[in-house]
């Protein structure tokens, strides 16, 4: 019997159905990310009442999966968005009434947020309660039957949205084998959801699938993360950055693994070894429980294959056992066990008792046709044997010949097969240089250094042998005996007994490759494993996709954020004009939001210390681009964007937003964003809020809960402005930086090679760039002075207002409290707790001492004011005039101030 080869395997895909093309959207970078190309049919059922309770049943016929939701969701349907953006269906499945005109809302916002899914309408009958019941309790593991009757009890939607999917999948692609399919609920809220509520905008903003540029490039989080050795890792490292945690013992369990494996290098290297051989167990677990629609050879044939390859993979598991063996963390520990030889000891009696023992998965067709043939055991099947006999004639038949051949024309000849070639022969180029082939060769054809031909013979013998292995075939009748029929397909059924066992063992796998991935990452970079408390506060935090791009040059920044310090508005260097500096910005917000999603996701972030609150919804509002395709402008963008996240904020909320308001005019763009401000700061979630208005950092700066922020500056010289990236306290400095109107060509940053850093002209506000242009000492000193009064005379017109001083004293009291709490429930020993307290004292008598002088300070300047406008402006009519405006205007923003408190 020739000898089986024992070449590396490959992957294998599961059967694809006969019946008819799939018709789904061409896979993208974001839907190929993690575990390739996917078929998941999704159905979708709505109640009719006012509150929108949503049915959804995705079934992932590539690995085997049903998850069922039933949602109670918004207007806007944002928890069924992210569903769907988690699933990413190919195919959607509609009742007639969703379609019939007028289109229900719902359908209308599906083809919005997946327009590359093919949305099929099926019978109204499909979607039925009944049937639902009746296809979980059929395709369910039998262990898990009564465990989820639990969780759908009540839900009708769900069960009938399962109803739809399952019976369109069995009608027009493949069907499930009885008690094979993993069925699982997931809800939105409550007990059976712990994960964070991440909207499609956010996830495209913050480039956690898909980078904004270039869909290929891997600069991306997925990408930054991903360091898997397998599709499965990838998958599931897919779904948890779209769905953090938010359940803090799996957290914690997720970090003490990672630990571990930073801790234990000698742990890490083997585990990551062993995982290397370890193939997509989920896609081959489906193919074993799937069935097409029409059988055929082909799936009878590709079955032998598939055992030959379990039968691969299971040798693969026992390395990864022992790779564990030093593992303490509880989660290692049970994937550890999961592991255990007792767990895939039965699978692999049942394939021993029917495959030969050095039978090895090989790509090569030759060695192919070998494996379906000599695969199962002799004395199994008397039929197959005689095939077997027939086939073994004509192989040996056609090998003399070549090497009866090879010795009569004195060539080194090599014997190829093809599968729908057959066999032919081959020879280097080189070996004929100089003398033509015998005649007796034919279909002569060259490949560069090889060629290729055939002989009279072996025609008749690869026309023999698919007649006769054809006859053969036939008289075995492969709907009664296919190939291999009762042996192969009774040790298929027996298999499915146990799929339940192998399914858990390739979700362990999947869990230890992307624990691995972490750790993988964490040794390579400088990161830390992160704490959950109320307060978010990182120590030099740092954006991971930056901090890989630039490396080097990456500037990190501290964040502290409480209930005392929810909202934290960030100014930039410049005034109005800061695109530059918003670009710097938008980098500080992004790293928040980011070290949020990996945290909870049980991974170490960048940064040298790091604590999280549970963050349950994350928002972004970040992106500058107008939507083309819905013909919105870029403010129409912002409204609704902003109305999205305002209808759906709550405490337990992190909000990122970079600028408001660009897009009308100034002081409409003011309004509105003290309005949303204001709305933000009553939701108590935290917010980081980047803005070009430099009153709103005035207006709101004694409301509870209100922090300034602003991006430092360096200052070498009157004519040079270096920007720092770094994030201080207090609001960005008024220091004659005026919002002017920059020629486009100053918009672009400068490298200066003295510093070492990017020169940007667009912060520098009116008068410096003056300096630089050269306009006239004179003219430049007049500026200076009108400058200086207007924002003297506005920052006393501010102060004027009691309710400004006792806001922020109120603000004093509160953040001592706050202070207070966090030194009672921390560690701090009784010795140096004592004079902290005094030193905490002190600071707070003093500042309120200094806030009484001030007071005092600003009534008498304000007596003073008439004196020194009339020096300032004596002999110019027209700038008074100005003045007089602009002072008017000033007046009425430090009204505007007081109207909001």
């Amino acid at each position: 019997m020739p000898r089986l080869s024992t070449s590396s395997p490959g992957t294998s895909r599961p059967p694809t159905s006969t019946s008819r093309p799939r018709t789904s959207r061409p896979r993208t970078a974001t839907s190929t990310a993690g575990g390739g190309v996917q078929q998941v049919v999704c159905a979708v059922t709505e109640s009719r009442g006012i509150s929108a309770i949503i049915g959804l049943c995705f079934v992932n016929t590539t690995t085997g999966e049903c998850v069922l939701s039933e949602i109670c969701d918004t207007q806007t349907y944002v928890r069924t968005m992210q569903k769907l953006t988690v699933f990413d269906p190919t195919e959607i499945l509609v009742s007639p009434a969703a379609v019939a005109p007028p289109k229900s809302t719902l359908l209308s916002i599906i083809e919005d947020y997946v327009p590359g899914a093919t949305i099929t309408e099926v019978p109204r009958r499909y979607f039925n309660e009944r049937s639902g019941h009746d296809y979980i309790q059929q395709l369910a593991f039998p262990d898990e039957v009564a465990s989820i009757k639990v969780a759908i009890s009540g839900k009708f939607y769900a069960i009938s949205a399962a109803a739809a999917a399952l019976k369109h999948i069995e009608v027009s692609y493949i069907r499930f084998a009885l008690h094979s399919l993993r069925v699982k609920y997931q809800g939105s809220e409550g007990l059976f959801c712990c994960s964070m509520l991440i909207d499609f905008s956010t996830v495209h903003s913050l480039e956690l699938i898909q980078n904004l540029q270039n869909p290929k490039s891997t600069d991306c989080l997925f990408g930054l993360l991903n360091n898997t050795l397998s599709a499965m890792g990838a998958r599931l490292l897919r779904a948890s950055i779209l769905q953090p945690l938010t359940d803090l013992s799996t957290l914690n369990a997720r970090l003490d693994a990672v630990e571990e494996f930073t801790q234990h290098e000698e742990m890490f290297s083997q585990a990551r070894q062993a995982l290397k051989p370890i193939l997509d167990m989920d896609r081959l677990l489906t193919a074993l429980i799937t069935m097409p629609v029409k059988p055929s050879l082909k799936h009878s044939e590709q079955a032998i294959n598939n055992i030959i390859i379990l039968k691969q993979s299971l040798s693969s598991i026992g390395p990864v056992y022992d790779s564990l063996s030093s593992a303490r963390s509880w989660l290692l520990v049970s994937i550890r066990n999961l592991c255990e030889s007792d767990q895939i000891e039965p699978v692999r009696d049942l394939i021993n008792s029917i495959i030969n023992g050095d039978v090895a998965f090989s790509k090569s067709p030759l060695d192919l046709r070998n494996q379906r043939c000599y695969a199962v055991k002799s004395g199994v099947n008397g039929l197959l044997d005689v095939a077997r006999q027939v086939y073994k004639e004509v192989t040996e038949d056609v090998h003399q010949l070549a090497e009866d051949m090879s010795k009569e024309y004195d060539l080194p000849l090599e014997l190829k097969y093809e599968a729908g070639r057959g066999y032919y022969l081959r020879l280097p180029a080189s070996e004929i240089e100089d003398k033509p082939l015998p005649p007796v060769f034919v279909n002569v054809v060259k490949r560069k250094k090889i060629v290729e031909f055939s002989a009279l013979e072996i025609l008749k013998c690869n026309a023999r042998n698919d007649r006769r292995s054809h006859e053969q075939w036939e008289e075995l009748d492969w709907k009664r005996q296919a190939l291999c029929d009762n042996s192969i397909q009774q040790l298929v059924e027996d298999i499915r007994k146990e799929i339940p066992v192998l399914y858990r063992v390739a979700e362990g796998i999947a869990v230890l490759d992307m624990l691995l991935s972490f750790a993988q990452l964490c040794t390579i970079q400088d990161y830390v494993r992160p704490e959950f408390a109320d307060t978010l506060a990182l120590k030099a935090g740092r954006h991971p996709i930056r901090e890989k791009i630039h490396r080097d040059r990456f500037v990190p920044n501290d964040v502290y954020a409480s209930q005392q310090s929810r909202f934290q508005i960030i100014t930039g260097f410049g005034g109005a004009d800061c695109q530059r500096s918003g670009l710097r910005q938008s980098t500080y917000l992004r790293s928040i939001a980011l070290t949020a999603v990996i945290a909870q996701i049980g991974s170490f972030v960048p940064a040298q210390y790091a604590s999280f609150p549970i963050t349950r919804r994350l928002f972004a509002r970040v992106s500058i681009d107008d939507g083309i395709e819905a013909n919105a402008s870029t403010f129409a963008s912002e409204m609704r964007e902003t109305a999205f996240i305002l209808g759906n904020v709550k405490r337990g909320s992190l909000v990122i937003m970079d600028e408001l308001g660009r897009g009308t005019s100034t002081r409409d763009g003011l309004a509105l964003a003290v309005a949303i401000c204001e709305a933000l700061i009553e939701s108590r979630a935290l917010v980081w809020f980047a803005t070009h208005f430099k009153d709103l950092a005035r207006i709101l700066a004694r409301r509870a809960g209100v922090v300034n922020l602003n991006l430092r500056v360096q200052m070498e010289d009157e004519n040079i402005i270096t920007m720092l990236y770094k994030v201080a306290d207090g609001a960005v400095e008024d220091k004659n930086y005026g919002a002017h109107i920059i020629p486009p060509i100053l918009s672009l940053p400068l490298f200066c090679l003295v510093s070492g850093h990017f020169v940007d002209y667009a912060h520098m506000g009116g008068l410096t760039l003056a300096r630089l242009v050269g306009l006239p000492q004179t003219l430049l000193d007049r500026a200076t002075a009108v400058s200086e009064m207007l924002a003297g005379r506005l920052e006393r017109n501010r102060r004027k207002a009691g309710v400004i001083d006792l806001s922020r004293r109120r603000n004093l009291v509160l953040t001592l409290k706050e202070t207070l709490i966090r030194a009672r429930d921390g560690n701090m020993g009784e010795d140096a707790l004592r004079p902290w307290l005094s030193r905490l004292q002190d600071e707070f008598v003093n500042r309120m001492a200094a806030w009484d002088a001030e007071d005092m300070r600003a009534s008498v300047a304000t007596t003073e004011d008439a004196e020194g406008s009339d020096q300032v402006f004596a002999g110019s009519n027209q700038m008074e005039d100005i003045i007089e405006i602009d002072s008017d205007e000033s007046d009425d923003d430090g009204g505007q101030a007081n109207d909001c408190y």
